[in-house]
């Protein structure tokens, strides 16, 4: 089937043809942005090169013209290289390979060429460590510069035994190959460095998103998650929640995880009074008087001072540390890296980086928990609620007609057996509804039959069973319902059950009048009885009735729940309850 939307035009007029992708590396935009520089790099240096031996030829006479041939040839290579670099939407790590393999053979050439080890054309070979290095990090600027002083010991060993050149300068030659070895050194830190940052930036990527229910799992997931991204051996969290009296603490290390509380007072205080609230850390946390780096404001500072517990140095044999602030909203406490030999400020960044992180999974792990007890409270009172206007309830009338049974057992054995055999046939019935609502609480356990009935069936079949449990005369007026509290049945249900009960067991009343009707857009219920009323008399509105706390409280935490409003007018010749509730107010 064809489906065109108004307004547009077909998908293959503005897209055209399709194409086949090439599949993207995984390292594409470093490498791609790596070849463009060396590319770019590579015309340059062959240009100038090119203009330095033409303007000043101190090449012999019978190699000049092959070495302008050559370099004059490099300057094409390195053009045509810059192009397919720069219109190319990918590189293949094999042409980084050939193109260097190239580049070091014609580097050796022109050395060779031109003055040999005095030659300036000596930079070549700085060029192809650099263009190794943003490659191949630090193993290819230690594998192209132990190649590139190869090949220049080797150019140097010919000119001195073979040609025996007189314009040979070992000072030169020798300043020249310690120049390559310092470079090649410090671009082999920095291709450690660059490979480092890259290695972490990958494992905050793999931080978990989703963390187990169980609280202990999910601190050992983040614990052992944040000492992946350190490189530490083993962490230590230790953490306050909220007004709880405890001081909770966790371990990780390669050897297992453990979880604990302890007083609050053990390793109080944890830091020392000048690093609290500040990130440091710490080669010796055992030493006599510790060296601390903190961070500050102004940057990493010097200190020096007993930083840690030595309770807590002691319990955990503290001695290189690494100390940072956990704030969250439902946290406050100290993460500790222990055992990381040689750590830096940069280290001290990191580990800011990964509390913070470690910040956000512990509040989001503790207010799913917070939800869920919440939940579990809430699901807990609607039981309790339920079960009080149901099967309890149900219970109180047949205890009562029991007491009625006693009395006419002696001189009416025949009401009393038909008294006997209605409790009977309640017992049996609340029985059968208590398994269906043990089986689904999410339903209405009035009657396993009653799910899908209208509001008028479930109330004439609540109030027929009810005249038969209590003896109380009962009549429902229903008024331009037209269906639409259907959807609310089951509390509506509940609700006239609690004020009947009221009514009968409480007022002591013996007719019941119910009216249920649809209102601007409201359902209101009206049950009046002939009791005695409630305690207090005279006309109470829900706010009067919440303020004062008076009215029937499982009712009343009924109506709330359902965003409900309640009034009640008491007084000796009776009560009558209005409740108001809104359509819109049904569980979803």
């Amino acid at each position: 089937m064809n489906v065109r939307l108004p307004g547009l035009a077909p998908l293959g007029g503005v897209l055209g043809a399709a194409r086949p992708i090439r599949p993207v590396q995984v390292d594409y935009a470093p490498r791609i942005r790596a070849e463009r520089l060396i590319a770019s790099g590579r015309v340059l240096l062959a240009v100038f090169s090119l203009l330095a031996v033409w303007l000043d030829p101190t090449t012999p006479a019978k190699d000049l013209q092959l070495t302008h041939f050559l370099l004059a040839g490099y300057v094409v290579y390195a053009v045509a290289l810059a192009a397919r670099v720069w219109l190319a939407q990918a590189s293949s790590p094999q042409f980084g390979i050939a193109t260097h393999v190239v580049d070091l053979a014609l580097f050796c050439a022109f050395i060779y060429l031109t003055e040999g080890p005095a030659t300036p054309l000596f930079t070549y070979f700085l060029f192809a460590t650099v263009a190794a290095t943003l490659r191949w990090q630090w193993r290819g600027a230690v594998w192209t510069a132990a190649i590139a002083l190869l090949a220049f010991n080797g150019i140097a060993v010919y000119a001195v035994t073979v040609i025996h050149d007189p314009a040979f300068a070992l000072d030169r030659f020798l300043i020249r190959s310690v120049y390559l070895v310092v470079l090649a050194s410090l671009l082999a830190f920095l291709g450690v460095y660059e490979q480092r940052r890259r290695s972490e930036m990958s494992q905050l990527t793999r931080w978990p998103r989703v963390l187990p229910r169980d609280l202990a799992v999910a601190l050992r997931e983040v614990l052992e998650s944040a000492a992946r991204v350190v490189g530490a051996p083993r962490a230590v969290l230790v953490w306050e929640e909220g007004d709880e009296p405890w001081l909770n603490l966790a371990a990780w290390s390669v050897r297992g995880f453990q979880q604990w509380q302890e007083s609050p007072e053990t390793f109080h205080p944890l830091v020392a009074e000048p690093l609290v609230g500040a990130d440091f850390l710490t080669p010796d946390a055992s030493a006599p008087v510790p060296s601390v780096l903190r961070a500050s404001a102004a940057g990493p500072e010097q200190w020096r001072g007993t930083c840690i517990n030595p309770d807590f140095v002691s319990r955990f044999v503290v001695k290189p540390a690494l100390c940072v602030s956990v704030r969250g909203e439902r946290v406050r406490g100290r993460l500790l890296f222990l055992d990381k030999r040689r750590a830096s400020a940069d280290d001290l960044g990191l580990g800011q980086v990964v509390a913070s992180q470690l910040s956000e999974s512990l509040d989001h792990l503790l207010l799913a928990r917070e939800v869920r007890l919440a939940a579990a409270a809430e699901e807990r009172e609607r039981l309790s609620r339920d079960l009080h206007d149901g099967v309890l309830q149900s219970l109180t009338g047949a205890a009562l007609k029991l007491e009625t049974a006693q009395r006419l057992l002696e001189t009416e054995p025949q009401a009393a057996r038909e008294r006997l055999a209605e409790i009977q046939r309640l017992i049996v019935e609340e029985q059968r509804n208590l398994r269906f609502f043990i089986r689904d609480k999410t339903l209405d356990p009035l009657s396993a039959a009653a799910r899908d009935a209208s509001l008028d069936a479930c109330l004439r079949q609540l109030i027929e069973r009810f005249e038969s449990v209590w003896g109380l005369q009962v009549e429902l007026e229903f008024a331009q319902l037209n269906g639409a509290a259907d959807a609310l049945a089951h509390d509506i249900c509940r609700i006239v059950q609690e004020a009947l009960v009221n009514a009968a067991r409480h007022a002591g009343a013996s007719e019941v009048r119910v009216t249920v009707e649809a209102e601007r857009g409201d359902v209101r219920i009206a049950v009046a009885d002939n009791g005695r009323g409630f305690p207090f008399h005279g006309f109470y509105d829900h706010e009067a009735l919440t303020r004062l706390e008076l009215g029937p409280v499982v009712l009343k935490e009924r109506i709330d729940s359902l965003r409900g409003q309640l009034a009640i007018r008491s007084g000796p010749a009776g009560a009558r309850l209005e409740i108001w509730l809104p359509v819109t107010s049904q569980r979803t």
